[in-house]
């Protein structure tokens, strides 16, 4: 319907709303109440839109469509969203505790590794898993697929009797013959007993396809949600490094093509953030895997960050992202 029609519906039923003092039950027979619903437009073509309602429950839908027409019932966008409630970002404290459902940020590590971040969720051969580093999830290259992981890691009190929710499934493994690196990352299929919650993340899901470096403007904004440092903002300062080399335990590895990111205020990450997915602020668009970084060199005094490019880690173990 054209826009000014669609703003007449949504006037009429929020005046129909308004008029009751009391929420009302579902069929009006005594069934559960219902919160007032969320009207707005659904923009479909220019000048064109349908009545957007969002409700908390399906119940609710009978109670506010009652005796509306076909002709109008075929103009509204109506969503059942369930409870709306403030995101605010998780403190370090809480995702370095045992958390169910699984969201990204919690700590979690191989049983040999003291603790690291889960980054996102991705799809290995059809199934669920969970994403993080190989030095995080697979120990460096030391570990074996069908090892556990857990959540939290050991070093925040994991325990393998108790606190495992994945399997190791596949890693990249690290090469040190001359030749670069281009990610480090592995993936864990989810116990099919653990819940998740895939799009649990400050603001709300990311995007549902990664962002190509290639669409990056200068300085763009980007955050991530890590174990240690929790949620932080930062700008991306290079891209397509290459030559970048990261001391491990027991050795150097050398990275090409990767993502730099310099810290808005202080340190972007540190030590645990390791898995931490890094998406743009402007749309939320999942960009890199963060992997490493520095003390020192950041233009607000805290170090430099890198990620792989998200795209290329997808591509490189064959995963499908999810979103949501």
């Amino acid at each position: 319907m054209h826009v000014d029609l669609a703003r007449e519906l949504k006037a009429h039923l929020s005046a129909r709303l308004a008029r009751s003092a009391e929420p009302v039950t579902a069929s009006d027979a005594g069934g559960p109440r219902w919160t007032r619903p969320a009207l707005g437009l659904a923009p479909v073509a220019p000048g064109q839109a349908h009545l957007a309602i969002r409700l908390a429950a399906k119940e609710d839908a009978d109670v506010l469509l009652a005796g509306l027409d076909d002709a109008v019932l075929g103009e509204v966008d109506v969503r059942v969203i369930g409870a709306v409630r403030a995101l605010p970002s998780p403190t370090p404290e809480e995702l370095q505790q045992r958390v169910r459902p699984l969201f990204p940020g919690l700590s979690v590590a191989h049983p040999t590794v003291s603790a690291g971040t889960l980054g996102g969720f991705v799809r290995v051969g059809g199934r669920l898993a969970l994403l993080s580093n190989n030095h995080v999830l697979a120990a460096g290259d030391a570990a074996s697929v069908g090892d556990p992981v857990l959540q939290p890691g050991p070093a925040d009190g994991g325990d393998p009797a108790t606190d495992r929710v994945a399997t190791l499934t596949a890693f990249e493994r690290f090469t040190a013959d001359g030749r670069a690196n281009l990610v480090d990352a592995a993936v864990a299929v989810v116990d099919a007993e653990v819940p998740l919650e895939p799009g649990r993340l400050p603001g709300g899901p990311l995007g549902a396809e990664p962002l190509q470096v290639d669409d990056l403007e200068p300085d763009e904004q980007v955050e991530k949600v890590g174990r240690t440092t929790g949620h932080t903002v930062g700008q991306v300062s290079a891209v397509e490094v290459d030559g970048v080399a990261v001391q491990y335990d027991r050795t150097i590895y050398t990275f090409d093509d990767q993502v730099e990111i310099d810290g808005v205020r202080g340190s972007f990450s540190a030590g645990g953030d390791s898995g931490s997915v890094i998406w743009r602020s402007a749309d939320r668009a999942p960009l890199g895997l963060l992997f490493a970084g520095s003390e020192t060199g950041g233009r607000a005094g805290g170090g430099v960050t890198f990620a792989n490019p998200l795209a290329t880690v997808l591509s490189v173990l064959d995963l499908q992202w999810v979103a949501s």
